[in-house]
Order: C-alpha cells, then structure tokens, then sequence
C-alpha cells in the first residue's frame, strides 16, 4: 500500500518531469516545429543561458530573476547573430543548417569552455521547501512549473494574438505570399529564430539553480527537447506541452517506481535473483526514449497529427 504522501510527492515529481521538458522543447518548439530548422545548436543556447545567469549573479551581483532575464537577452541577441551570419543563407537546405548548427555548436562549447573554464558550477536560489509527510519538496521546483507555464503563454499570446505573430505565422507558411503582401520576410526568420533562442536561454537560466552548470551541458538535454517536440507532432505548442505531459509521467513513474520486482531469499543459483527494473533516474530516461520510439511507431505525426495547422 502506497502511502498518501508519497503518492502526493510523485505526483509533483511528475510534475517537475514535464516542467522540466516543456523549458527545454519551448524554444525548439518555435525554430524545428514551426520553421522546421534542425538547430543541432539548441542545447547550447540552453548553456548560453546558464552560464549568463552564473555570471549576472556571481559576478554582477544581480538577483537571481534579473540575471535570467538577462540570459534570455543574451541568448537571443547571440541566437539573431548567427541567424544573420550564417542560418540565412541556408533556408531550405535542412542537411547544411544541420552541419552549420552542429559546427556552431562545438564552437560554443568550446568558447563557453575558454571563457569559464571545464568545472561544474552551482548556483543556489533562496527559496526553502515544504513539508509533505516524511517528505520535503523544493519550492523552487513549484515555481519553475510557474514559470514554464507563463513562457508557453507568453508564445501562444505573441503568435496568436499580436501583429508580429500574424506576419510571423504567414512568414513561416508561405515566404513568397507572404512578401508579396509587404512583409519583410528576412526581419521575420531573423526575429523568430531569435525568440526560439532566447526561449532556450531562459530554459537554461531557470534550469541553472537544480543542475550542474557545465560548458557541456546542453549535450545532455537536446535529445529529450528534440524527443519532446517530435512526439508533438505539428501542433507546436499543444503539441509540446502534451507530449512534455505524457513523456514526463512516464519518466517519473520508472524513475520512483520498479516496473517489476521479484524478491527471494538466497544466492541466484538455487531461486531467482532480486530483480528491480525502474526506482532510478537511468530507468526513467530509458523508459521516455522506448515509450517515444513505440508511439512514433504507433502515430508517426506525433500526438497531434491529425492536425494540419503547426501552431
């Protein structure tokens, strides 16, 4: 029998799981799922983040929020650079941008290396926890869930329900219409894969304080937003929310709970060993990946591929 207040606790770790995807498929979420630009440079720009958060807050003295508005600045000025330098003459060309976003990434790496060193930092919040039961739980992780939930609607109010939006959407749906009808198409791809980068630098920002913040670090985390944001399928913001929802229960569940456990006294020859499959976060990263492989199989649009609007 499982007790009320673990059942309370898995639930927030469920929680905290799609919290966690959402911020790192958010920005991916504008620049593959609605410009369909494989950006290989994505988990840098979460690092970009981090490390500008380290920095406002270490060295600048700002407080913790300030220095992550800072890092979504940061992120996307740097993100509007490189669209400008080299991701504008390769529209339409998906295997060079991947080659172009892959080299960008190592060099991003290697210059956030040069520029900080190869440790791996922390970053405390001044939040507390709160006590359920036996247990604690950060009160930070409930306010990531918050703001995780603002950023996705900040995006759905900007594409939505803004001038810029419509122009960007039409941008995205049909450039040739869309210049035609006075829009300054070329300003619309450089501010849009701008804003999917500053949503990756705010990921990394707010990510920061719960992880080690180490040049390599988006390497870590682009394989789950890639995951997230395919698993979607067209619909970008619904669809990365769902999956972010499906996929982080499915994580968190093989993470807290062994799928199977059969325990017996004894060496291994005579009867069978213990035997746990899941209770660890190893299990609960290879659960996400099988569960996703098995229903691309099963619907290969995604979640949302029954619908034709990728917005």
């Amino acid at each position: 029998m499982i007790a009320g207040d673990t059942i309370v606790i898995v639930g927030l770790e469920i929680l905290s799981a799609a919290t966690i995807l959402v911020l790192l498929a958010l920005g991916l979420a504008v620049v593959f799922g609605m410009m369909r630009i494989i950006n290989l440079a994505h988990g840098e720009f979460l690092t970009i983040g981090a490390f500008t958060t380290l920095a406002a807050v270490r060295f600048g003295g700002l407080p913790l929020w300030l220095g992550m508005l800072l890092a979504a600045c940061v992120a996307g000025l740097i993100g509007i650079a490189i669209e400008r330098l080299v991701i504008r003459h390769l529209y339409g060309r998906p295997l060079d941008v991947m080659l172009a976003t892959w080299g960008i990434s190592l060099i991003l790496i290697g210059t956030i290396t040069v520029m900080f060193g190869p440790v791996t930092n922390g970053l405390p919040y001044a939040l507390g926890s709160f006590t359920i039961g036996r247990y604690q739980y950060s009160q930070y992780r409930i306010a990531m869930t918050v703001v995780a939930l603002l950023m996705m609607l900040i995006v759905y109010v900007l594409f939505h329900r803004t001038r810029f939006g419509r122009q960007a959407r039409a941008t995205i749906g049909n450039p040739e219409m869309a210049a035609a009808l006075g829009i300054n198409t070329q300003r619309m791809f450089m501010l849009t894969f701008g804003l999917g980068c500053a949503l990756a630098g705010a990921a990394g920002a707010v990510l920061s304080p719960l992880v080690g913040v180490v040049p390599t670090m988006g390497i870590l985390y682009i394989a789950q937003a890639f995951i997230t944001v395919i698993v979607g399928g067209p619909l970008a913001l619904v669809g990365t929310a769902a999956a972010a929802s499906l996929l982080g229960t499915i994580e968190a569940l093989i993470a807290h709970f062994p799928l199977f456990h059969i325990a017996t006294a004894g060496s291994c020859t005579p009867t069978p060993c213990v035997i746990a499959i899941g209770g660890s976060a190893f299990f609960g990263q290879i659960a996400l990946l099988v569960f996703a492989v098995v229903l691309l199989r099963l619907l290969p649009q995604g979640l949302t591929g029954g619908s034709r609007n990728p917005y």
